[in-house]
């Protein structure tokens, strides 16, 4: 077995600690380097290209990008536009030069149009309009995707640009203001368990489903990838299991122990009824996840709680 040297671009985020975390341990693996903002700077073209050359790899997983939940997506739509747009063209453009290496480029459910009929195929892509409160984020992860198929195809590069559904996890972002609906409910509930709250507001019906990922998960379906040779440039990664939005905060309460009631705000706006990954190409190689959502909301709640001592 090849071992590879792995570079993983974002490595204090969700999902680059969890790639460290798996693929130190993996077989395939000789080294992993581990880049954060603090040691190369991905705004700067100069910056991000020495750090591959010093660094030697054999694969470079892109986990570096500027993310956040609905509000601050809507909110700070230039800064998710720009930022990701410099991040993601500064480290393929940096490995043009290096057509056997590897590279792994996270991307998100969220490039797949509004309107896309579930399960949501890889081929939905540039297919319909983009959920317009992230679309700037949404175009950023386009934009990375439309170079990464070009090196492919002019420079003979292996890209793979991973679409994970919903992740949580180990390292999420656990704000109350901007974080993703896991964290987010976690958060608020403890909160609201300690001021002994005798109810806990969630916006909407709580009938829309979603699917959601331990972020281990897809760590170990890019370790699966790494040294594949496939056709194949845009890859779902999801648990193809759905919850409503009531039935997972049911969930986190029982795990929180939190005693009040839940309080669903029906004036409030549901979102998308239903959001499904079609992930049947990766199933069919032989990945399959490893976590279910109980044991994976275990694992969250209790890395938050060991988070705040």
């Amino acid at each position: 077995m090849t071992k590879n040297n792995v570079l993983v671009f974002g490595s204090n985020g969700l999902v680059g600690s969890s790639c460290v975390r798996i693929l130190s341990k993996s077989p395939k693996i000789s080294k992993v380097i581990a880049s954060t903002r603090n040691d190369t700077n991905l705004f700067n073209y100069q910056e991000t290209k020495q750090k591959i050359e010093n660094s030697k790899p054999d694969v470079v997983i892109i986990a570096a990008a500027k993310v956040g939940g609905i509000l601050a997506n809507n909110t700070y739509r230039s800064e998710f536009l720009l930022e990701n747009l410099k991040i993601n063209m500064n480290i393929l453009e940096s490995l043009i030069d290096y057509p056997n290496v590897q590279i792994i480029n996270l991307g998100s459910s969220c490039i797949y149009p509004l309107n896309a009929e579930n399960p949501i195929n890889e081929d939905s892509i540039f297919s319909g309009k983009l959920e317009p409160t992230n679309s700037p984020y949404a175009v950023a992860k386009l934009s990375a995707i439309e170079l990464a198929d070009a090196m492919s195809k002019q420079f003979n590069h292996r890209i793979y640009n991973l679409m994970p559904t919903n992740l949580y996890g180990p390292n999420d972002n656990f704000s109350e203001l901007d974080s993703h609906v896991i964290p987010g409910l976690i958060r608020r509930m403890h909160d609201a368990k300690i001021l002994k709250k005798k109810e806990f507001e969630i916006w909407g019906t709580g009938k829309p489903l979603r699917e959601f990922l331990y972020v281990d998960d897809l760590s170990l379906a890019i370790e699966f990838l790494i040294d594949k040779d496939i056709d194949k440039n845009v890859i779902n990664v999801g648990s193809s299991e759905e919850i409503s939005i009531k039935e997972l905060a049911q969930l986190i309460q029982e795990l929180i122990e939190f005693e009040g009631e839940l309080v669903f705000d029906e004036s409030k706006p549901d979102g998308n009824p239903r959001k499904l990954l079609d992930s049947s190409y990766l199933s069919s190689l032989g990945w399959e996840p490893k976590t279910t959502l109980n044991e994976g909301l275990n694992k969250s709640y209790e890395w938050f709680l060991s988070s705040l001592s």
